[in-house]
Parts: C-alpha cells; structure tokens; sequence
C-alpha cells in the first residue's frame, strides 16, 4: 500500500487529493510542524531533505510534488487525468505541472519569508526590518505577482481549467499555488474566473476527500 508522508498545513493535500481522483488505497503518516514552523526531524528519517510530500511505494521513496504526480499517473493509469499526446492542452499541461513548484511557489514563498522576517528579529530593530521587509515585498515580489495572477486569469478564462475544457493534473498542481496566491496577493483585478475555478475544484468529491483524510491545511502561512 501506498504511504503518504503527509505534514500538516503543507503541500502535500495535492498528492491525497491525485490518490483520491485516481481511486487507489493509500495510508497517511501526518507529521506536525515544530514551533518554528519546520517539518520535524522524523522527516529526515524518510527523505534526508526532510521534506513534504513524499510518498513510499514498493520500496520507493519519491520526493517532489511534481515527481509524486507524474510516478502516480504513470504507474497506475491516471491517462485521464492528463491530455492526450500531440495536442495543445497537451503542451498547457506540461507547463503548469512543471510551473506550478518552479516559478510561481518561489515568489510565494518568498513573499511569506519577507512578511515574517519583522517578527523573527530583536523587537528594537523590528521597525527597521519592518521597512525594509515592505518595501522588497511593495518594490519586488507584489509586481511579479500580481503578474502571475494575471496570468493564472486568462488561463482559466479561457475554457475553465488550466490545460484545456477538462479537469486534469495540471488543475491539481495548481490548487496550492493559486489558494496561497489569492491570500497574499493584492488584487486589483478581475478575479471571477480564477474564483469559479476555485469552487469547482473544491466541490470535487476527491478533493473533499482528501480534507477528510488530511484534514483542513493552512495554505495561507505554508
């Protein structure tokens, strides 16, 4: 049986929610995060990133959000979770799979760090730190993001999903990303589509199962 590797408030929901949508059994170890916000040092014991998600599977270790969902869907069949060979959705899957950890959760997660950094610091510098946090988040990370989130609209303005009329891994792949976005991103635009996108893919029944096996997740401060 497949174990999930599961650390609370993290990633990780998305590879529930693949194993959910692909209908296979699998069990959940959940690990909590240590005060400092970090994945406790058990971690370390399964991958030596300490890292999550990561999953085990006849004897494999797999680490990587992006990794996990392409191993899932090869192994056990999930060719309906992703577009056929040759066409243009096709090509749209192939990039949000590979964009959602590689450009848009490092501004994120970038974001987040800056917006901490005033509280991690002795409180007589806190104002300084404070300021300057701010003005890298307001002068740096704010306009490339509030580019992503342009991006993320026309994409699902398009014909409803992030790689063509159907549901598919890329949508997946994409739900921590725009969850956290819309929470830390100052929004000055039309966010109608990437909202609807939002309630569709949260009123999946393998979505609400993986909540149920997981449970709610904090994207805002993951």
């Amino acid at each position: 049986m497949i174990t999930v590797h599961y650390l609370d408030n993290s990633r990780a929901h998305r590879i529930l929610w693949l194993l959910e949508e692909l209908g296979l059994d699998y069990q959940v170890k959940v690990y909590h995060r240590t005060k400092e916000y970090r994945a406790p040092d058990e971690l370390k014991a399964i991958h030596p990133l300490g890292k999550s998600p990561v999953i085990e599977d006849g004897g494999r270790i797999i680490a990587e959000s992006g990794a996990i969902m392409e191993y899932l869907i090869e192994t056990y069949g999930g060719e309906s979770l992703r577009p056929a060979k040759g066409t243009d959705a096709q090509l749209r899957y192939r990039y949000w799979m590979h964009y959602a950890e590689g450009s848009a959760m490092p501004l994120l997660v970038m974001k987040l760090i800056f917006a901490r950094i005033p509280g991690q610091v002795p409180f007589f510098i806190r104002p300084v730190a404070k300021m300057i946090s701010q003005g890298v988040a307001s002068k740096l990370i704010d306009p490339q993001l509030a580019d992503h989130l342009s991006l993320w609209i026309a994409e699902v303005a398009k014909d409803g999903w992030f790689a063509g009329p159907e549901f598919s891994a890329a949508d997946i792949a994409m739900s921590f990303p725009v969850e956290a976005g819309m929470t830390r991103i100052a929004q000055g635009q039309d966010t109608t589509a990437l909202r609807n996108w939002m309630e569709r893919i949260r009123a999946r029944p393998a979505y609400q199962r993986a909540l149920a096996r997981g449970g709610e997740y904090g994207y805002s401060n993951s």
